[in-house]
């Protein structure tokens, strides 16, 4: 396979932004040079490299735009629930079910991962540090210990797999031009393993430091957690019956979503199977629908103003959350011969795959074996999770699955393997800069001892589900 002056040119942008990803900087500016650098050499023409880089970030906002929705629908429908003071109402009762540390760990674990799986952990985090901690804390759990168990369940367990909303396997999917829930499949059992495996040593290095509920340090850590949930939080008082009804409503609704979604998959499709873009659309619209619900019962006068605000900062929180990856998704989707035709405008030609070439040209040089290309594809997604997103890297692992991709080990799974390392590391266990500072500083604990305390446990979880992902697929 002939390269061409563009091709080497694609390849040196990915090393610079691989680069950039290990010196903890933004990868958006080189992502955008290259597109433009690329596109400019590929077609010989300025004026098609200022195109190019429109319709590379076009590309990626119409292929991603779902995405957003999503985001926005399930922000609103939280957002609606405060006015209601029903987010408190959902999870108050289990309060009373932590009877002691161990307990107290395993609940807290448990009710993280399916907030987070439904709301996200980052708008999901504050609800929980300010109701679940202090009971948990209370007792006789220790407050790095609530932590730990906040970060693993929810940054780590819950949003490596999103299989709810499927934003992090939709990015790897389409980036590795493959069917969504494919990825989102062996996404979740790859979380599972992970978090199952760093829970589990986590638990073992804080058993021994479990107190009994009146124990004097109880006190000052309850001191430390409160202060806290003063300052980020105020609670929303109940306004009405409605505020059980909807504590009661929402979860149940979401349940029955899952269990319908995981019945149709279960029955091979004779249900019609909801399933990756489709799944995700049944959960949005569900959402929108208790949404409307929510903020009627709250105010009838002001609902039709009411909803538009919770609308705009669910828009608001998704555009902060993933704005910076529409440039970088646009960078790799030039990489893919299913893209690159219409960003570089070439009409009837053959598009180019530069990033497939250019590994397809390597593969004498690489030892085709499935343990290497397993973990190499761990590593890059732990180096791009250093920017402290976890999202921005997924383009790059995705592409660089379905070019890696062998009858020894298939592109999904590599994309999977992937999609653990970089949102492990950058979506909120092992980076300080991360969402991660948002758990630490509503637990009251230092975000420096909570990355060391996460590192060994992630590690060892994400090495135990590289392995086992090759023994099952």
């Amino acid at each position: 396979m002939e390269l061409t002056l563009a091709h080497w040119l694609y390849g040196i942008v990915t090393f610079i932004i691989i680069l950039t990803m290990i010196f903890r900087k933004g990868v958006v500016l080189p992502t955008l040079l290259g597109t433009f650098l690329v596109a400019t050499v590929y077609n010989q023409s300025i004026v098609s490299g200022f195109t190019s880089v429109f319709n590379a970030n076009l590309t990626a906002a119409q292929e991603l735009f779902s995405i957003f929705l999503i985001i926005t629908f399930m922000v609103a429908l939280l957002h609606s629930l405060k006015d209601l003071g029903s987010d408190k109402q959902m999870i108050t009762p289990i309060q009373r079910f932590m009877t002691n540390g161990h307990v107290a760990y395993f609940i807290l674990i448990g009710i993280t991962f399916i907030i987070s799986l439904f709301f996200w952990p980052t708008p999901a985090v504050p609800l929980i540090c300010a109701l679940l901690v202090p009971a948990a804390v209370r007792a006789g759990l220790p407050l790095m210990g609530a932590a730990m168990a906040v970060a693993l369940a929810g940054q780590g367990m819950a949003l490596s797999s999103d299989y709810v909303m499927q934003v992090a396997p939709g990015l790897s999917a389409r980036s590795a031009g493959l069917d969504t829930a494919l990825v989102a499949d062996k996404a979740l059992v790859l979380s599972l393993i992970s978090g199952g495996v760093a829970i589990l040593i986590a638990y073992l290095t804080i058993r021994k430091k479990m107190r009994k509920p009146d124990h004097p340090m109880i006190e000052k850590e309850l001191a430390a957690v409160q202060g806290k949930e003063k300052k980020d939080r105020e609670p929303s008082e109940p306004t009405s019956r409605w505020t059980k009804v909807f504590a009661v409503l929402v979860p149940l609704s979401m349940l029955v979503v899952m269990i319908y979604m995981i019945y149709t998959k279960a029955s091979g499709g004779r249900m019609g199977g909801f399933e990756g873009g489709d799944g995700a659309a049944f959960i949005g619209g569900v959402a929108v629908l208790l949404l409307a619900l929510a903020t009627i019962t709250y105010n009838k006068m002001q609902s039709l103003e009411r909803i538009s605000e919770h609308i705009t900062d669910g828009f608001v929180f998704a555009f902060k959350a993933m704005g910076p990856v529409i440039p970088i998704a646009g960078f790799f989707f030039l990489g893919s011969g299913e893209f690159s035709g219409s960003i570089l405008s070439i009409g009837e030609e053959a598009p180019p795959a530069f990033l497939f070439d250019l590994v397809q040209s390597a593969q004498t040089f690489i030892p085709e074996n499935a343990i290497l290309t397993a973990f190499g594809i761990l590593i890059i997604g732990i180096i791009t999770g250093l920017d402290g997103s976890g999202f921005s890297g997924l383009p790059l692992t995705g592409a660089l699955s379905s070019a890696f991709a062998s009858s020894s080990v298939d592109a999904s799974t590599l994309a999977a393997i992937g999609q653990m390392g970089s949102i492990w590391t950058g979506g909120g266990t092992l980076i300080a800069w991360s969402s991660l500072v948002a758990v630490a500083g509503l637990c009251g604990v230092s975000v420096m001892d909570l990355v060391r305390k996460n590192f060994f446990p992630v590690i060892i979880g994400l090495i135990v589900s590289t392995v086992a992902a090759l023994l099952i697929w």
